[in-house]
């Protein structure tokens, strides 16, 4: 195990209680002000990563100088560094990531999934269920936000102006997105915060599959009643793939799979694998540049034997591939607001609160309580603050309730629009044909499948609620 050192245990080592203190009061105000803000991101148009960057830096401030006040200057500064390294592995894993991600849209791999599921002919109910299993089975690998995208592109490049196919086929989106995610270090990253610190191997986190399934069957089973079985009229566009796309997806691959073995054979941190992978695609971007010029020449030769002045229009358009516009292209306001995040929560817990937290949800009402209420906050809050929060407190858990809250955190999002940065997206994306309201109406139908999802969890995996790491 390779986890750091909690805030809350650093708070312990310092014997300074502030729970009760003027300056933790003003902490919790502060992080409420600014997370009242970052729900409000859809109406305010305030990037989220705005009013927590603020908060970290305002909570720490105000810690530090209490503590430098008492003659103490070193303890403060000792729980952020720890909080700033903690942060920099999950950021550097997710820059990788997302670059892979960006490459593989830039080679226009997403494009062509697109326009073949529109150009498929489908029925707008098959296509429902088609988006939702694409939506699970994608985002163990690219993350939930980019395959939630990816697939409401397609129902709304099929649906029009249907708001009856359109809403609910959004929900099933995040639903199976969300779900998809549970099972894999690579889904969330809430899994990715679990699997990095140690607390379960790669392979476990799959024993969440067939809960998973059941989250996201139930609801869109429910849901798919209300889809009108008509059959939208099927497009002629047509979308090539751009030259190493297929190859990319293979070094993203190959990049995942040294992660892991960085992990489990040589017990070093993944990021040190992912960072390795990004210069597997550094190195294939310079043969992209290259070998450009030689590409064009025969392509541009077919082309004029063939008389195409269509591709040779094309050959002229096209751009050397450029790793660092794809890193530039990574979803920094997520990556910003994740520091914030690590570090306000990280500040409320090196002043005591997380501790308190800790006694009354994993004492007082049990794990299996407080794992299944880890859910409802994540749809209130989002999941990546009350994952954190979890993980600073690292309560003495089995493997079977880490798994638990693994699995509600990750999907109990679902449950509002607002729960999920998956769901936050595309209320911008679908906008007024997904809405807020929208998804609440089908928000009992959700509920049922994570219920559902728990119980499966409890029965299939009970075995693992005796196993301690």
């Amino acid at each position: 195990m390779f986890a750091l050192v909690p805030g809350a245990a650093v708070a312990a080592e310092a014997g300074m209680d502030l729970t009760m203190h003027p300056v933790g009061f003003f902490a919790i105000a502060v992080f409420v002000v600014a997370y009242a803000l970052v729900m409000g991101e859809e109406v305010l148009h305030l990037r989220k990563s705005k009013p927590v960057l603020i908060a970290a830096g305002v909570i720490w401030a105000s810690v530090a100088y209490v503590y430098s006040g008492m003659g103490d200057t070193h303890s403060a500064e000792k729980a952020v560094r720890h909080n700033i390294l903690e942060f920099a592995e999950l950021m550097l894993f997710l820059l990788v990531a997302m670059t892979y991600i960006n490459a593989m849209e830039e080679r226009r791999l997403f494009d062509r999934l697109r326009v073949t599921l529109v150009r498929s002919g489908m029925s707008l109910r098959t296509l429902f269920w088609v988006t939702g299993a694409l939506s699970f089975v994608i985002s163990p690998v690219a993350d939930n936000l980019t395959t939630a995208l990816l697939m409401c592109a397609v129902v709304m490049a099929v649906g029009g102006d249907n708001k009856r196919f359109i809403g609910p086929a959004c929900i099933n989106i995040v639903v199976g997105a969300n779900a998809g995610g549970a099972f894999s270090p690579f889904g969330d990253i809430t899994t990715l915060m679990v699997w990095q610190k140690g607390l379960i191997n790669f392979t476990e986190f799959f024993v969440l599959f067939l809960p998973s399934v059941v989250n996201w069957v139930i609801p869109a089973a429910i849901m798919s009643l209300a889809i009108p079985n008509e059959r939208p009229t099927a497009t002629a566009e047509n979308v090539e793939m751009k030259r190493g796309a297929k190859r990319i997806v293979f070094l993203f691959l190959v990049t995942v799979a040294t992660a892991v073995s960085f992990h489990s054979v040589v017990h070093l941190p993944p990021v040190v694998g992912m960072m390795l992978g990004l210069g597997y695609l550094k190195f294939f971007g310079f043969y992209l540049r290259k070998s450009l010029p030689r590409s064009i020449s025969r392509k541009r030769a077919l082309a004029e034997r063939a008389g195409d002045e269509e591709a040779m229009r094309r050959l002229g358009e096209i751009v050397p591939f450029d790793v660092f516009q794809k890193v530039a292209r990574a979803e920094w306001d997520t990556l910003l607001f994740f520091y914030g995040v690590v570090l306000c929560v990280g500040g409320l817990g090196f002043i005591g609160y997380l501790e308190l937290m800790s006694a009354f949800m994993y004492q007082d009402l049990g794990p299996t309580t407080a794992n299944i209420l880890v859910g409802f906050l994540s749809a209130i809050v989002d999941n990546i603050p009350v994952m954190f929060a979890v993980l600073t407190m690292l309560p003495d858990m089995s493997h079977g309730q880490w798994l638990l809250v693994t699995l509600t955190a990750g999907v109990g999002g679902s449950m509002l629009s607002i729960g999920s940065a998956a769901g936050v997206a595309l209320m911008g994306q679908a906008r007024g044909k997904y809405t807020f309201f929208g998804h609440l109406k089908w928000s009992w139908a959700i509920a049922i499948g994570y219920a559902a999802s728990i119980m499966v969890h409890l029965w299939l995996n009970a075995d693992l609620f005796n196993v301690y790491g």
